[in-house]
C-alpha cells in the first residue's frame, strides 16, 4: 500500500460544503477526437468525513477518479473541486496509498513513515526542529496499526502485512483530511486484509477523515463504505449508488449475516449490469 502526500495549497473550505465535489466530468487520455475517453458525465459529492468505495469493472476509470481529485490529472471538462477550491495541481490534504508498498529500502520503517513530512508544505520547513514529536506522532500510529518493535527495522525485514502497515501509516502522518487508497488491500491474505479493514475503520472513526477506496471486492466494499458507486465500462460513468446499511458494517460479526450477504449479491448484479453498459 504504498503511500504519498500531495504537495500543493488545498485549505479545507466549509465544513457544510462536500469536501469533494465532481460535476460532469470528462477525462480524456491523449488529444482530439483519438484520444482515449476514459471518464464520462461523471457527477460525485462527498461529504466530510464519509468512507466512499468505487467499483465497476477492469478499465472503467476508478483510479482516474483518484489522479482527478489528488490533482495527479486535470479533467478534460466539467469541474473538480476538493476543500473549496478548484483542483488544478496536486493538493497537499491528501494522503495515497497504492497495492505496492514501496517503502524505501534503504530506510527504516520510522523513516519511511515520517517521509511524507519531510516533503509536504508547512511541515518540511521544521521537520528537523520538530523531528521528536513526529517521532511521537509516528510510534503512536505504530501502535495503532498493530505494529511493535518494528520502528528501526528495514522493508526487508517485514512481512508483506507489515510493510501495508508502515504505508498506511505513511499515508496518515501528515494528518490528511482526505484519504485515497487505489485497492490497498488486494495483494493481502485474507487474515490480513479482514484486520487492516478493521485498523482502517478504527483509524477514521477516531481521526474523522474522508475516505475514497478503489477495490474489486465487493465484501471490503460493504463492510468498509457507507457509500458505493458503481461505474460502467469505459468511458466510466457512475450508474448506480447506494448507501450501505449501518447492520452491515458495524462489527466483522456483521459480515457472516444474511442481510450482508444480500447486499453483497445486490452490489453483484449491479456490477454485472455495469460490464454490459457502454456509451
Amino acid at each position: 500500500m504504498a503511500a504519498v502526500a500531495m504537495s500543493a495549497d488545498a485549505p479545507g473550505g466549509r465544513a457544510d460544503l462536500p469536501l469533494v465535489d465532481i460535476r460532469a466530468v470528462d477525462l480524456r487520455y491523449g488529444e482530439g477526437e483519438h484520444g482515449m475517453l476514459a471518464l464520462q458525465g461523471v457527477d460525485l459529492q462527498i461529504r466530510r468525513g464519509e468512507f466512499v468505495a468505487l467499483v465497476g469493472p477492469s478499465g472503467c476509470g476508478k483510479s482516474t477518479m483518484l489522479k482527478l481529485i489528488s490533482g495527479l490529472r486535470l479533467a478534460s471538462a466539467g469541474g473538480v473541486i476538493v476543500g473549496g477550491q478548484e483542483v488544478d495541481r496536486p493538493i497537499k490534504i491528501v494522503g495515497m496509498a497504492f497495492q505496492a508498498p514501496a517503502l524505501l529500502p534503504w530506510r527504516t520503517s520510522l523513516s519511511n513513515a515520517l517521509l511524507p513530512l519531510e516533503i509536504v508544505e508547512p511541515h518540511c520547513h521544521t521537520f528537523r526542529r520538530d523531528l521528536p514529536r513526529h517521532k511521537e506522532r509516528a510510534l503512536a500510529l505504530f501502535q495503532k496499526v498493530g505494529l511493535r518493535n518494528v520502528a528501526d527495522r528495514f522493508p526487508w525485514q517485514l512481512s508483506g502485512g507489515m510493510q501495508q502497515r508502515v504505508s498506511l501509516c505513511r499515508s496518515l502522518i501528515h494528518e490528511p483530511a482526505l484519504l485515497l487508497l487505489d485497492e490497498p488491500f488486494g495483494a493481502l491474505d485474507a487474515f490480513t486484509r479482514e484486520e487492516l479493514w478493521d485498523t482502517l475503520k478504527v483509524l477514521q472513526a477516531e481521526r474523522g477523515f474522508t475516505v475514497v477506496l478503489v477495490t474489486h471486492d465487493l465484501t471490503e466494499a460493504t463492510y468498509l463504505a457507507d457509500t458505493v458507486h458503481v461505474f460502467s465500462q469505459r468511458p466510466g460513468r457512475i450508474v448506480h449508488s447506494r448507501q450501505v446499511p449501518t447492520d452491515c458494517r458495524r462489527s466483522a460479526q456483521d459480515r457472516y449475516t444474511a442481510r450482508f450477504a444480500e447486499e453483497v449479491a445486490n452490489l453483484r448484479r449491479h456490477v454485472g449490469h455495469a460490464q454490459e453498459v457502454s456509451a
